[in-house]
């Protein structure tokens, strides 16, 4: 079965932690370990290029992550003094993304065109060995964007979807574990992103930046790796309500495969306890009980985020092991047709409808 993926710091990856994902994941963990690195991640990834392929997860939402420098945030992902710097940074990574385009590795999908014919290429052919990869680019934290009126600029670059903050506060909103609303421009880039067409990614939006940015931003919304909060309680996690609000908006909703996401007191660093795969079905039968259907939950995994195989499911070994996740649905009575639709179909629905007219066009075209 196909899978979409609608979260993998991939860029990331490949450029802070110099990993090469053109390699399978076992010699990539073969590579840090005779390096000597003992850093929290290293030497258990579980992400890269021929996992992916083996997993035949074909499509995803690949990001940039910048981020601007904040005391006591997280320094591997949060490091950058300026805007400028994570400007820079972000256009870095979209490089990495052109070269592997170039190289046949990746496939950038800017359009219900292009999405449309990978996965039909795909679906006639799902053992090929020479169909590049598939990614629509995200990025996680607007700290990139210089100004508000940057955002076509961005768009004409291949950017799709923005979210405007990640942990702590961007220049724009205040993000996970924050409380507050949007700052001065935040409306104004939230207002450009929908005159230009970026999609909306309201995952690690404060809950008031939640509720400012739904009422403000009337164009397509996602939540590219969220789980329930009512299972496991934590200001990252998507209330009941949120999700009613998202799909009444016709969102779908990825889920994370991040351990302290998946179950209540899981501490970082410090819980043993073995989480198996299987309990991220809980939080996607949340949303589908909440929806009364399938047609809002998917798959946002978020593996290799900053963490490697000690903060994912004790069973999963790399992202190839999604490919067990089918099953484990159709045992809590999911039709194969829902099964599909969580796997991949839900995704490919809702860009189909985020961009069913067409590409937009660039600013040249316009005048």
């Amino acid at each position: 079965m196909l899978i979409f993926d609608a979260h993998l710091d991939l860029a990331w990856n490949a450029i802070d932690w110099n990993r090469d994902l053109r390699l399978p994941c076992a010699r990539i963990r073969q590579l840090e370990t005779d390096a000597g690195y003992t850093d929290k991640g290293r030497c258990v990834n579980t992400v890269s290029f021929p996992e992916l392929r083996r997993g035949k997860v074909v499509i995803f939402i690949a990001t940039l992550l910048p981020r601007l420098l904040r005391i006591g945030a997280m320094p591997a992902i949060q490091r950058y003094s300026s805007m400028a710097a994570a400007y820079g940074a972000a256009h870095g990574q979209l490089s990495y993304y052109e070269g592997m385009v170039q190289e046949g590795h990746l496939r950038w999908i800017k359009d219900w065109p292009a999405l449309d014919k990978h996965v039909r290429q795909w679906r006639e052919d799902e053992d090929s060995t020479t169909l590049p990869l598939g990614f629509i680019l995200s990025m996680e934290g607007a700290d990139s964007i210089l100004r508000p009126d940057q955002v076509e600029e961005w768009w004409n670059a291949g950017l799709r979807i923005v979210g405007p903050a990640h942990y702590g506060v961007s220049p724009y909103a205040h993000g996970t574990g924050t409380e507050g609303g949007l700052f001065e421009q935040g409306p104004a880039l939230l207002r450009e992103m929908e005159r230009v067409g970026m999609i909306l990614d309201v995952t690690h939006l404060s809950d008031q930046c939640f509720d400012e940015a739904m009422d403000i931003y009337g164009g397509p919304v996602l939540a590219s790796h969220h789980n329930n909060r009512t299972l496991t309680p934590n200001q990252r996690q998507l209330t009941d309500e949120q999700t009613r609000k998202l799909i009444a908006r016709g969102a779908v909703i990825g889920h994370a495969l991040d351990t302290w996401m998946m179950i209540p007191n899981w501490v970082r660093g410090e819980t043993k306890t073995f989480v198996p795969l299987e309990k991220i079905v809980d939080h996607i039968d949340r949303v589908c009980q909440l929806a009364g259907n399938a047609r809002h939950a998917a798959i946002g995994t978020d593996l290799d985020g900053g963490f490697g195989k000690e903060q994912s499911p004790a069973d999963l070994d790399t992202i190839a092991d999604l490919q067990r996740l089918p099953d484990l649905l159709r045992q809590r009575a999911y039709t194969d047709a829902d099964v599909e639709g969580i796997m991949a179909g839900n995704w490919v629905r809702f860009f189909r409808e985020a961009w069913g007219t067409g590409p937009r066009m660039n600013a040249d075209e316009r005048s």
